[in-house]
């Protein structure tokens, strides 16, 4: 084997299957958790399937998605955010069945989703020794890895129809204090030595409740202060949003620790 090769080999064997966290990296996630919000209502809501039905189509999605996902052999950046949207429109249909249909309300949502997304952390980190996204580049990791994301997507929905209504916040008032948090969290990222893994998950998860009230002020009502836009229309700009993304950018993935 050549020079050439073994750096080759090197170079395939330090990476993972996610993708680097950069600012692209966070532009395209909240726009696919916006575009789980409509689209997951337009199932839903638009074309009356109920929140049980919705949540079944696309938890099979989901689970197809990160069959694939695991399958793949190296990091496929269309793989990898239809497995993020599909995690996204699984979350808003299973927050909204949990907190509506069920009666749990939002504040019992939030706290239950808290705890499940705590506990797949904890066992996340006691199994594998750490839960940085670095480390996703095996079977078992990539599974932790995503069932977090499941919870952390399912408990944004949540959080954020607990912001916007029962706190009476609104949409555009939870997306201002959901955007605030998230520069606090980038202040926090460049003036300090926090724990680049911490900040990760807080960021991550702080994405979901704004792309969640966002997307609703997208499509609600006028009367419960939305733009009232067609739910199909707005997921399918959505879609050509994150399209344009991830073909018209490069999508490096993420380099694996040692």
């Amino acid at each position: 084997m050549n020079t050439a090769q073994q750096e080759s080999l090197i170079t395939e064997e330090t990476l993972t299957k996610v993708p680097a966290v950069t600012l692209l990296f966070w532009v395209t996630k909240i726009l696919a958790t916006t575009l789980g919000e409509t689209g997951g209502d337009a199932v839903s809501m638009s074309l009356n399937l109920g929140y049980l039905l919705s949540t079944g189509i696309f938890a099979a999605i989901f689970a197809i998605a990160v069959l694939v996902q695991i399958l793949a052999k190296k990091f496929h950046p269309v793989v990898y955010w239809t497995t993020i949207v599909a995690t996204t429109t699984v979350g808003t249909t299973l927050a909204d069945f949990a907190d509506r249909s069920l009666g749990i309300g939002y504040a019992g949502g939030t706290s239950i989703l808290l705890l499940l997304l705590i506990a797949s952390l904890v066992l996340w980190h006691r199994t594998l020794g750490t839960i940085s996204v670095s480390s996703v580049s095996s079977p078992k990791a990539e599974m932790f890895y995503w069932i977090t994301i499941m919870f952390s997507q399912t408990l944004g929905t949540a959080l954020g129809d607990w912001t916007a209504d029962d706190m009476g916040l609104g949409y555009a008032g939870s997306a201002l204090v959901f955007g605030g948090l998230l520069t606090l969290i980038a202040g926090i990222y460049y003036l300090t030595k926090t724990s680049r893994t911490v900040l990760f998950w807080a960021a991550f998860i702080l994405t979901r409740p704004l792309g969640a009230v966002v997307g609703d002020f997208l499509d609600k009502p006028h009367e419960k202060g939305g733009l009232a836009l067609d739910r199909f229309s707005a997921s399918a700009t959505l879609l050509v949003l994150i399209a344009l993304n991830i073909f018209a950018f490069t999508h490096k993935p993420a380099k694996r620790a040692h």
